[in-house]
Protein backbone atom coordinates (compact mmCIF):
# COMPACT_ATOMS: atom_id res chain seq x y z
CA UNK A 1 0.00 0.00 0.00
CA UNK A 2 1.29 3.53 -0.67
CA UNK A 3 2.69 5.84 1.74
CA UNK A 4 -0.18 7.98 2.95
CA UNK A 5 -0.38 11.90 2.49
CA UNK A 6 -2.69 13.12 4.78
CA UNK A 7 -4.26 16.96 4.63
CA UNK A 8 -7.74 18.77 6.13
CA UNK A 9 -10.55 19.66 4.10
CA UNK A 10 -9.06 23.54 4.39
CA UNK A 11 -5.82 22.76 2.72
CA UNK A 12 -6.43 20.59 0.01
CA UNK A 13 -3.75 21.42 -2.12
CA UNK A 14 -1.00 20.29 0.28
CA UNK A 15 -1.34 16.50 -0.56
CA UNK A 16 -0.90 15.13 -4.00
CA UNK A 17 -0.81 18.96 -5.95
CA UNK A 18 2.30 20.13 -5.06
CA UNK A 19 3.53 21.78 -8.06
CA UNK A 20 1.48 20.13 -10.36
CA UNK A 21 0.46 23.22 -11.99
CA UNK A 22 4.31 23.35 -13.22
CA UNK A 23 3.68 19.49 -14.42
CA UNK A 24 3.26 20.04 -18.21
CA UNK A 25 1.13 16.78 -18.44
CA UNK A 26 -1.75 18.44 -15.84
CA UNK A 27 -4.00 20.73 -18.64
CA UNK A 28 -5.93 21.88 -15.60
CA UNK A 29 -5.05 22.00 -12.05
CA UNK A 30 -7.43 23.21 -9.34
CA UNK A 31 -6.71 23.48 -5.56
CA UNK A 32 -8.90 24.55 -2.79
CA UNK A 33 -11.43 25.86 -4.76
CA UNK A 34 -14.03 27.30 -2.67
CA UNK A 35 -17.08 29.27 -4.14
CA UNK A 36 -20.09 30.86 -1.45
CA UNK A 37 -23.10 32.51 -2.02
CA UNK A 38 -24.30 35.51 0.60
CA UNK A 39 -26.95 35.25 2.62
CA UNK A 40 -29.12 38.47 2.81
CA UNK A 41 -31.62 39.07 5.40
CA UNK A 42 -34.64 40.32 3.39
CA UNK A 43 -35.44 43.83 5.24
CA UNK A 44 -31.70 45.34 5.71
CA UNK A 45 -29.65 43.20 2.71
CA UNK A 46 -26.94 42.49 5.86
CA UNK A 47 -24.97 39.24 4.70
CA UNK A 48 -26.17 36.49 7.11
CA UNK A 49 -24.46 33.53 6.41
CA UNK A 50 -22.95 31.84 3.54
CA UNK A 51 -24.53 28.68 1.10
CA UNK A 52 -21.13 26.89 0.26
CA UNK A 53 -21.60 25.86 -2.43
CA UNK A 54 -18.07 24.31 -3.47
CA UNK A 55 -16.01 24.18 -0.01
CA UNK A 56 -12.48 23.48 -0.81
CA UNK A 57 -11.88 21.31 -4.02
CA UNK A 58 -8.75 19.50 -5.50
CA UNK A 59 -8.32 17.81 -8.45
CA UNK A 60 -6.24 17.37 -11.56
CA UNK A 61 -6.87 16.41 -15.12
CA UNK A 62 -3.63 15.17 -17.47
CA UNK A 63 -4.05 16.62 -21.32
CA UNK A 64 -6.40 14.51 -23.83
CA UNK A 65 -8.25 12.60 -20.91
CA UNK A 66 -11.82 12.79 -19.38
CA UNK A 67 -12.51 13.25 -15.61
CA UNK A 68 -15.77 12.79 -14.28
CA UNK A 69 -17.59 14.57 -11.54
CA UNK A 70 -20.56 12.44 -10.15
CA UNK A 71 -22.65 13.44 -7.64
CA UNK A 72 -26.24 14.04 -6.09
CA UNK A 73 -28.06 17.18 -7.12
CA UNK A 74 -27.31 20.59 -5.41
CA UNK A 75 -23.42 18.84 -4.50
CA UNK A 76 -21.66 21.67 -5.94
CA UNK A 77 -21.08 20.16 -9.66
CA UNK A 78 -22.43 22.55 -11.97
CA UNK A 79 -20.71 25.51 -9.64
CA UNK A 80 -17.40 24.11 -9.61
CA UNK A 81 -17.63 23.86 -13.60
CA UNK A 82 -18.72 27.64 -14.03
CA UNK A 83 -16.41 28.84 -11.72
CA UNK A 84 -13.39 27.11 -13.01
CA UNK A 85 -14.25 29.11 -16.40
CA UNK A 86 -14.63 32.12 -14.55
CA UNK A 87 -17.79 32.68 -15.77
CA UNK A 88 -18.41 33.38 -11.89
CA UNK A 89 -15.77 34.74 -9.71
CA UNK A 90 -14.72 32.47 -6.62
CA UNK A 91 -14.71 32.78 -3.01
CA UNK A 92 -10.49 31.59 -2.44
CA UNK A 93 -7.89 28.97 -4.53
CA UNK A 94 -6.50 28.61 -7.09
CA UNK A 95 -7.20 27.40 -11.19
CA UNK A 96 -4.42 26.46 -12.91
CA UNK A 97 -4.91 25.96 -17.02
CA UNK A 98 -1.41 25.48 -19.09
CA UNK A 99 0.13 26.77 -15.43
CA UNK A 100 -1.50 30.09 -15.53
CA UNK A 101 -3.95 31.26 -12.70
CA UNK A 102 -6.87 31.91 -14.47
CA UNK A 103 -8.34 34.14 -11.80
CA UNK A 104 -5.06 36.70 -12.11
CA UNK A 105 -5.58 37.17 -15.79
CA UNK A 106 -6.77 40.80 -16.70
CA UNK A 107 -10.42 41.23 -18.68
CA UNK A 108 -8.28 41.54 -22.06
CA UNK A 109 -6.11 38.43 -20.73
CA UNK A 110 -8.73 36.41 -20.13
CA UNK A 111 -10.44 37.06 -23.35
CA UNK A 112 -7.79 35.87 -25.35
CA UNK A 113 -7.65 32.68 -23.12
CA UNK A 114 -11.84 32.34 -24.12
CA UNK A 115 -11.38 29.96 -27.27
CA UNK A 116 -9.48 27.48 -25.43
CA UNK A 117 -12.34 26.78 -22.95
CA UNK A 118 -15.25 25.83 -23.85
CA UNK A 119 -18.32 24.60 -22.50
CA UNK A 120 -21.52 22.19 -23.51
CA UNK A 121 -24.44 23.13 -21.72
CA UNK A 122 -27.17 20.48 -20.18
CA UNK A 123 -29.98 21.55 -22.19
CA UNK A 124 -29.48 21.78 -25.94
CA UNK A 125 -33.16 23.76 -26.24
CA UNK A 126 -32.43 26.82 -24.14
CA UNK A 127 -28.55 27.05 -25.11
CA UNK A 128 -29.30 28.06 -28.78
CA UNK A 129 -30.78 31.57 -30.20
CA UNK A 130 -33.88 31.04 -31.89
CA UNK A 131 -32.71 34.02 -34.05
CA UNK A 132 -29.95 32.80 -35.61
CA UNK A 133 -29.19 29.93 -38.18
CA UNK A 134 -26.78 27.02 -37.41
CA UNK A 135 -23.82 28.54 -39.73
CA UNK A 136 -24.31 31.81 -37.46
CA UNK A 137 -24.39 30.40 -34.00
CA UNK A 138 -21.31 28.24 -35.00
CA UNK A 139 -19.38 30.80 -36.54
CA UNK A 140 -20.14 33.86 -34.61
CA UNK A 141 -17.41 33.03 -32.35
CA UNK A 142 -14.60 32.14 -35.09
CA UNK A 143 -15.64 35.45 -36.42
CA UNK A 144 -14.96 37.38 -33.09
CA UNK A 145 -11.93 35.89 -32.14
CA UNK A 146 -9.93 35.86 -35.63
CA UNK A 147 -9.73 31.97 -35.77
CA UNK A 148 -9.36 31.66 -39.70
CA UNK A 149 -8.31 34.05 -42.21
CA UNK A 150 -12.00 35.69 -43.45
CA UNK A 151 -11.80 34.06 -46.77
CA UNK A 152 -11.35 30.56 -45.18
CA UNK A 153 -14.57 31.29 -43.07
CA UNK A 154 -17.05 29.19 -44.37
CA UNK A 155 -15.17 26.16 -45.65
CA UNK A 156 -13.64 26.21 -42.20
CA UNK A 157 -17.53 26.08 -40.29
CA UNK A 158 -18.11 23.50 -43.14
CA UNK A 159 -15.39 21.04 -41.73
CA UNK A 160 -16.64 21.61 -38.35
CA UNK A 161 -19.99 20.53 -38.97
CA UNK A 162 -19.50 17.71 -40.25
CA UNK A 163 -16.84 16.61 -37.76
CA UNK A 164 -19.65 16.94 -35.59
CA UNK A 165 -22.02 14.90 -37.61
CA UNK A 166 -24.13 17.70 -39.32
CA UNK A 167 -24.07 18.65 -42.74
CA UNK A 168 -23.30 21.61 -44.70
CA UNK A 169 -27.08 22.71 -45.77
CA UNK A 170 -27.86 22.70 -42.29
CA UNK A 171 -26.02 26.13 -41.93
CA UNK A 172 -28.91 28.15 -43.36
CA UNK A 173 -31.77 26.34 -41.08
CA UNK A 174 -33.23 27.40 -37.48
CA UNK A 175 -32.30 25.47 -34.14
CA UNK A 176 -36.25 24.96 -34.05
CA UNK A 177 -35.79 22.58 -37.38
CA UNK A 178 -33.69 20.19 -35.20
CA UNK A 179 -34.34 17.04 -32.75
CA UNK A 180 -32.39 16.85 -29.45
CA UNK A 181 -29.62 14.94 -30.27
CA UNK A 182 -29.20 17.00 -33.70
CA UNK A 183 -29.25 20.74 -31.36
CA UNK A 184 -26.64 18.85 -29.04
CA UNK A 185 -24.12 18.30 -31.88
CA UNK A 186 -24.65 22.01 -32.80
CA UNK A 187 -23.89 22.68 -29.41
CA UNK A 188 -20.69 20.75 -29.64
CA UNK A 189 -19.75 22.04 -32.99
CA UNK A 190 -20.10 25.63 -31.28
CA UNK A 191 -17.44 24.75 -28.66
CA UNK A 192 -15.11 22.81 -31.60
CA UNK A 193 -14.96 25.54 -33.74
CA UNK A 194 -13.01 27.75 -31.72
CA UNK A 195 -10.05 25.22 -31.31
CA UNK A 196 -10.06 24.55 -27.95
CA UNK A 197 -7.97 22.48 -25.78
CA UNK A 198 -10.10 21.84 -22.49
CA UNK A 199 -13.90 21.36 -22.75
CA UNK A 200 -16.51 21.56 -20.04
CA UNK A 201 -19.22 19.48 -20.53
CA UNK A 202 -21.79 19.89 -18.42
CA UNK A 203 -24.25 16.73 -18.31
CA UNK A 204 -24.70 16.98 -22.00
CA UNK A 205 -26.53 13.99 -22.63
CA UNK A 206 -29.11 14.05 -19.41
CA UNK A 207 -32.17 15.67 -21.85
CA UNK A 208 -31.50 13.34 -24.48
CA UNK A 209 -33.09 9.74 -24.82
CA UNK A 210 -30.69 6.67 -24.80
CA UNK A 211 -30.25 5.72 -28.05
CA UNK A 212 -29.28 9.46 -28.75
CA UNK A 213 -27.05 9.55 -25.85
CA UNK A 214 -25.00 6.94 -26.88
CA UNK A 215 -24.60 8.70 -30.42
CA UNK A 216 -23.29 11.89 -28.32
CA UNK A 217 -20.88 10.26 -26.20
CA UNK A 218 -19.30 8.39 -28.84
CA UNK A 219 -18.92 11.32 -30.90
CA UNK A 220 -17.22 13.24 -27.91
CA UNK A 221 -14.72 10.19 -27.91
CA UNK A 222 -13.83 10.30 -31.25
CA UNK A 223 -13.25 14.17 -31.45
CA UNK A 224 -11.42 13.55 -28.55
CA UNK A 225 -8.78 11.39 -30.05
CA UNK A 226 -9.08 13.44 -33.53
CA UNK A 227 -8.17 17.27 -31.90
CA UNK A 228 -6.43 15.92 -28.60
CA UNK A 229 -9.66 17.34 -26.43
CA UNK A 230 -9.85 16.94 -22.70
CA UNK A 231 -13.10 17.12 -21.02
CA UNK A 232 -14.53 17.49 -17.16
CA UNK A 233 -17.85 15.11 -17.50
CA UNK A 234 -20.21 16.75 -15.08
CA UNK A 235 -23.19 13.61 -14.87
CA UNK A 236 -25.63 11.97 -12.80
CA UNK A 237 -25.24 9.06 -15.05
CA UNK A 238 -22.43 6.83 -13.13
CA UNK A 239 -22.71 4.51 -16.33
CA UNK A 240 -21.49 6.96 -18.94
CA UNK A 241 -19.26 8.04 -16.32
CA UNK A 242 -17.51 4.98 -16.30
CA UNK A 243 -17.65 4.50 -20.01
CA UNK A 244 -16.07 7.56 -20.94
CA UNK A 245 -13.83 8.81 -18.00
CA UNK A 246 -10.57 8.22 -17.34
CA UNK A 247 -10.56 9.35 -13.89
CA UNK A 248 -13.75 10.42 -11.39
CA UNK A 249 -14.68 12.68 -8.43
CA UNK A 250 -17.08 11.93 -6.33
CA UNK A 251 -18.83 15.04 -4.53
CA UNK A 252 -21.13 15.22 -1.45
CA UNK A 253 -22.31 18.56 -0.18
CA UNK A 254 -19.53 20.97 -1.52
CA UNK A 255 -16.67 18.92 -1.02
CA UNK A 256 -14.68 15.88 -3.23
CA UNK A 257 -14.80 13.02 -0.75
CA UNK A 258 -13.00 10.91 -3.27
CA UNK A 259 -11.26 10.95 -6.52
CA UNK A 260 -9.17 7.84 -8.48
CA UNK A 261 -8.84 6.35 -11.87
CA UNK A 262 -11.71 5.02 -12.99
CA UNK A 263 -11.06 1.53 -12.81
CA UNK A 264 -9.86 1.56 -9.11
CA UNK A 265 -12.59 3.59 -8.02
CA UNK A 266 -15.67 1.50 -9.77
CA UNK A 267 -13.44 -1.55 -8.55
CA UNK A 268 -12.96 -0.44 -4.75
CA UNK A 269 -14.78 2.63 -3.69
CA UNK A 270 -13.57 3.81 -0.16
CA UNK A 271 -16.28 5.70 1.30
CA UNK A 272 -19.31 5.07 2.33
CA UNK A 273 -21.01 8.04 0.06
CA UNK A 274 -19.52 6.59 -3.33
CA UNK A 275 -20.37 2.72 -2.36
CA UNK A 276 -23.63 3.79 -1.84
CA UNK A 277 -23.67 5.78 -5.58
CA UNK A 278 -22.52 2.75 -7.32
CA UNK A 279 -24.72 0.23 -5.63
CA UNK A 280 -27.54 2.28 -7.14
CA UNK A 281 -26.19 1.50 -10.70
CA UNK A 282 -28.77 -1.01 -12.74
CA UNK A 283 -28.20 -4.27 -14.00
CA UNK A 284 -29.38 -5.52 -17.09
CA UNK A 285 -29.47 -8.86 -15.65
CA UNK A 286 -32.92 -9.51 -13.97
CA UNK A 287 -32.18 -12.59 -11.90
CA UNK A 288 -29.29 -10.75 -10.50
CA UNK A 289 -29.65 -9.74 -7.07
CA UNK A 290 -27.90 -6.33 -6.49
CA UNK A 291 -26.64 -5.09 -3.07
CA UNK A 292 -28.12 -1.79 -2.47
CA UNK A 293 -27.20 0.42 -0.21
CA UNK A 294 -29.57 2.47 0.95
CA UNK A 295 -29.32 6.02 2.57
CA UNK A 296 -31.30 7.43 5.35
CA UNK A 297 -32.34 11.11 5.54
CA UNK A 298 -32.16 13.97 2.76
CA UNK A 299 -28.98 16.24 2.14
CA UNK A 300 -28.35 18.89 4.49
CA UNK A 301 -27.99 22.35 3.52
CA UNK A 302 -25.08 23.93 2.26
CA UNK A 303 -25.78 26.89 4.62
CA UNK A 304 -25.49 24.73 7.51
CA UNK A 305 -23.64 22.24 7.26
CA UNK A 306 -23.13 19.09 10.13
CA UNK A 307 -20.16 19.61 12.20
CA UNK A 308 -17.30 16.97 11.35
CA UNK A 309 -17.75 14.82 8.05
CA UNK A 310 -20.62 16.41 6.25
CA UNK A 311 -21.62 13.02 5.34
CA UNK A 312 -21.94 11.74 9.27
CA UNK A 313 -25.98 12.42 9.54
CA UNK A 314 -26.38 9.65 6.35
CA UNK A 315 -23.81 7.06 6.88
CA UNK A 316 -23.98 3.57 8.05
CA UNK A 317 -20.31 3.38 9.41
CA UNK A 318 -20.73 6.50 11.06
CA UNK A 319 -19.41 7.00 14.70
CA UNK A 320 -19.41 9.48 17.12
CA UNK A 321 -15.62 10.58 16.00
CA UNK A 322 -17.40 11.05 12.55
CA UNK A 323 -19.80 14.09 13.84
CA UNK A 324 -16.71 15.73 15.63
CA UNK A 325 -13.87 15.65 13.29
CA UNK A 326 -13.40 16.46 9.74
CA UNK A 327 -11.32 13.70 8.14
CA UNK A 328 -8.15 14.10 6.32
CA UNK A 329 -7.83 13.92 2.62
CA UNK A 330 -5.71 11.05 2.49
CA UNK A 331 -4.01 9.74 -0.40
CA UNK A 332 -4.10 5.48 -0.09
CA UNK A 333 -2.88 4.32 -3.25
CA UNK A 334 -1.18 6.05 -6.36
CA UNK A 335 -3.72 9.44 -7.71
CA UNK A 336 -6.11 7.45 -4.99
CA UNK A 337 -7.31 10.28 -2.82
CA UNK A 338 -10.01 9.41 -0.10
CA UNK A 339 -11.59 11.81 2.92
CA UNK A 340 -13.24 9.05 5.49
CA UNK A 341 -12.10 8.03 8.86
CA UNK A 342 -13.27 4.33 8.25
CA UNK A 343 -12.13 3.96 4.67
CA UNK A 344 -10.11 0.75 5.11
CA UNK A 345 -13.09 -0.91 7.41
CA UNK A 346 -15.04 0.29 3.90
CA UNK A 347 -13.26 -1.18 1.67
CA UNK A 348 -12.79 -4.94 3.18
CA UNK A 349 -16.62 -5.15 2.41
Amino acid sequence: MAEEKVLHHDDYSAAGFEGAEKDPQYLLVVKNLKKYFPIKSSFFKMTVGNVKAVDGVSFKIKRGTTMGLVGESGCGKSTIGRTILRLQEKTDGEVYFNGTEIFSLSKDELRKLRPQIQIIFQDPYSSLSPRLPVGEIIGEAVREHHIVPPEEYDAYITRVMEACGLAEYHKSRYPHEFSGGQRQRICIARALALNPEFILCDEPVSALDVSIQAQIINLLRKLQKEFGLTYLFISHDLSVVEHISDTVGVMYLGNMVEFAPTDEIFANPMHPYTKALFSAIPVPDPDYKMDRVVLEGSIPSPANPPTGCKFHTRCPYATEKCSQEVPAWEEVEPDHFVACHHKYDIAKK
